[in-house]
């Protein structure tokens, strides 16, 4: 049993660094500009949350009631966190189209792990959830840096308003239940394991709110976020990961769906958010496979391995795809529950033991 007691928030972003290096060597500077100034500020946001692990966050009072405790902020084009705060729980929607685009998925994100899994907010005890809107000037990203939601309103040219996909609010508020969980660490298959679990809980999240099956689902991660200019769906596809977009300057999508394209590098956190492809795949065949709404079954499975007090900080692939057969048996028993999660890793090339 693996326990983790001691916290390690992470700085997390939708948009990964590789997609920002391609877009930041772009010959027109109206395209480079905003990207070269969003890695800047990433960095620094990386280190802020390196000082303040070290240093302690303030302590943040948790009440568990079942009721979302949401607030959001403005930042007014700066990047002073938290901001000026512009709307509260309870509080009607206003004119502000991205305010209330972020009420609504932190509250639907609320909901899923409430609904579904029982879990009172990211920490499971009621954590107020806190979001920054409108930060910084064509800010190319969003983030969870440990404490809150933050969103950049996008440059217009590549990237639209980061709360428009309901799924990069659930994604980024998923970093926190993992934080507060397994805390896998941001690094290699464990980091891509990190990014994968918030890919499949912020696709679950946009299913749940649309009411959607397995097989109605498009399984797209950032779908609506990408400008008209660009040739591309959105940041990620877990039914075919590497064809979420072919673009003449962000490049093609570089994720594999199989072991047998696992992509070595020191970039990027060792290309957690390139080889998270890979668990990303083996969700969306398993969950297809059972068919139905994937929360259910599949999500629930996903969702005792993460919680389970089981899954190591440094897991790799085959130690988190071991737990999920493992607690697929026990949730459900020898059937088709079974079947379709060994099947799924099995067509991923990820061994089990």
């Amino acid at each position: 049993m693996t326990t983790h007691g001691g916290f390690e928030p992470v700085f997390c972003t939708i948009v990964p660094p590789h997609v920002l290096d391609k877009l930041a060597q772009a010959d027109d500077p109206v395209l480079a500009g905003p990207a070269r100034r969003t890695l800047q500020r990433d960095a620094y946001e990386r280190t802020q949350r390196r000082l303040t692990t070290v240093i302690g966050a303030t302590a943040v009072a948790s009440v568990a009631d079942g009721k979302p405790q949401r607030t959001v902020h403005d930042a007014r084009h700066g990047t002073d966190l938290p901001g000026h705060k512009v709307r509260g729980e309870g509080d009607a929607p206003g004119k502000d189209a991205t305010v209330n685009r972020a009420y609504a998925g932190l509250g639907a994100t609320f909901e899923l792990f409430l609904k579904a899994y029982g879990r009172d907010s990211i920490d499971g005890n009621g954590l107020p959830l806190d979001a920054t809107v409108h930060y910084d000037r064509d800010y190319n990203n969003a983030f969870w840096n440990g404490e809150q939601m933050v969103f950049g309103d996008g440059d217009g040219e590549i990237f639209l308003d980061f709360t428009i996909p309901i799924d990069v609010i659930g994604h980024e508020l998923a970093h926190g239940v993992t934080q507060y969980t397994a805390n896998l660490t941001y690094f290699g298959q464990s980091g891509a394991l990190n990014e994968s679990l918030s890919d499949v809980f912020g696709a679950l999240i946009k299913q749940y709110t649309l009411g959607q099956t397995a097989a109605e689902a498009d399984w797209l991660i950032g779908a609506g976020l990408l400008a008209p200019r660009v040739t591309g769906v959105a940041l990620r596809s877990m039914k075919e990961p590497g064809t979420a977009y072919d673009d003449d300057v962000l490049g093609k999508d570089p994720q594999p769906a199989t072991m047998d394209d696992f992509v070595r590098t020191s970039r990027d956190n060792g290309g957690v958010h390139i080889n998270s492809g890979i668990p990303n795949h083996a969700f969306h065949l398993a969950a297809t496979a059972l068919g139905g709404h994937a929360w259910e079954r599949a999500g629930q499975v996903w969702y005792d391995v993460l919680t389970g007090g089981e899954l190591r900080q440094d897991a790799m692939f085959v130690d988190f795809a071991t737990l999920t057969v493992k607690a697929a048996r026990e949730r459900f028993g020898d059937g088709e529950e079974l079947d379709a999660v060994s099947k799924a890793w099995e067509q991923v090339g990820v061994r089990t033991l």
